[in-house]
């Protein structure tokens, strides 16, 4: 099944509103009509209104960096869905790595997260991936099912139609590290495979799997033809538009 390339930015923690209006009318004027794989990009939270405002009428979507599971409450420091898609949003990602290691996300709060955005018509990026210890020790396919099986839990095989799986092995997370070709193909088809067994061979082949750990402009190419990677989600390199509009032609 041909499955349409997907690229999304991740711009972190970075970027002023004022900054993140310049960097979007930048990208706005390098992919305006540029139709050949769908393009997120996701600012900081106070970031998202200018920069939607920016892209408005255009096919860059707009995504939050996480969301919380309640739609309001005593949960200082958080957003909701509600806020999210008021603020522009049609895209959030949920359990990055860099949350589950400096903010004590688990796979159960993931999946809390997830079925949160989905039922606040949020499509959704879910982040997997080992770190480079669980990597050394030859244990990427077991973390990564415990990291599938806990995010998805208890979703129909039709939900998958609003997810984009993003593989992105810890180690190489703005580390200059990136999987070999090889290596990112080998788990994107391992990903697939775990798909096909909990939700059928129809989502397996729809669902999106991105890969995610220092894409750059210069190995974008090789990474993106793989048969199982469906494109990217790019984080230093989003903040720099040549080289983001590189990747995102490179994921046609």
């Amino acid at each position: 099944m041909a499955r349409r390339s997907f690229v999304a930015g991740n711009w972190k923690m970075n970027k002023t509103p004022d900054e993140a209006r310049a960097l979007a009318s930048e990208l706005r004027a390098k992919l305006e009509g540029y139709g050949k794989c769908d393009v997120a990009v996701c600012p900081t939270f106070l970031a998202i209104p200018a920069v939607a405002e920016v892209l408005r009428g255009t096919s860059i979507a707009v995504g939050g960096q996480n969301l919380f599971w309640e739609k309001s409450g005593a949960y200082t420091g958080e957003i909701s869905g509600p806020m999210l898609t008021a603020a522009g949003c049609t895209y959030v990602i949920i359990g990055h790595s860099e949350r589950r290691q400096y903010f004590g996300e688990t796979d159960e709060t993931v999946n809390k997260r997830i079925k949160a955005a989905l039922s606040h018509k949020l499509k959704v990026i879910f982040c997997v991936g080992e770190t480079k210890d669980e990597r050394l020790n030859n244990v990427t396919e077991k973390v990564v099912r415990k990291q599938m099986e806990g995010g998805l839990a208890g979703l129909k095989a039709e939900e998958l139609a609003s997810i984009t799986i993003a593989y992105e092995p810890v180690w190489a997370i703005g580390t200059g590290l990136t999987a070999t070709p090889a290596q990112a193909q080998e788990v994107h088809a391992f990903i697939r495979a775990l798909i096909k067994t909990q939700f059928g061979a129809s989502a397996a082949d729809a669902i999106r799997i991105q890969y995610g750990g220092s894409v750059k402009a210069d190995n974008a190419k090789e990474l993106l033809s793989q048969p199982d990677i469906d494109g990217a989600l790019v984080g230093g390199a989003s903040l720099i538009a040549n080289d983001f509009e590189a990747i995102v032609k490179a994921a046609k």
